[in-house]
């Protein structure tokens, strides 16, 4: 067949043999190397699949704790504020306690006849002592 070839072309059959070694090898070795090429590029699809889950996994995963970590501080912040709203409530009810014993003794003090009186009698110092 090389040499039917070699004689319609007219040239020397080992020059046509030589060419077409030429164009085998060439042709296996583009096959070869789009054979490279879908291996490689298969592995690597692969690899990107997994880290692309290994990725989105560690996203969900952040994102789950930044959840949970809002939601621990605004409990805390929730018991903080009911706290500060009883401490508020039992602070104006000492206040209101003290403004009616403050409004007490100085009723006392209005209503005694020695205020006027240099010194203490038995009646002021019991309001001093109250005061204590």
């Amino acid at each position: 067949m090389i040499g039917a070839l070699a004689k319609l072309i007219g040239v020397d059959k080992w020059l046509v043999s030589v060419v077409a070694v030429v164009a085998i090898a060439g042709g296996l070795f583009w096959a070869g190397l789009a054979v490279y090429n879908h291996i490689y590029d298969s592995g690597y699809d692969a690899a990107v699949r997994v880290k692309n889950a290994e990725i989105a996994e560690l996203k969900q995963a952040a994102s789950d704790a930044l959840n949970k970590e809002v939601e621990r501080q605004a409990s805390v912040q929730n018991a903080a504020k009911a706290r500060e709203a009883a401490r508020i409530a039992e602070m104006q009810a000492e206040n209101e306690n003290l403004q009616f014993q403050i409004q007490e003794l100085q009723r006392e003090a209005d209503e005694d006849p020695s205020a006027d009186v240099p010194v203490l009698g038995a009646p002021s110092v019991r309001r001093v002592n109250k005061v204590r």
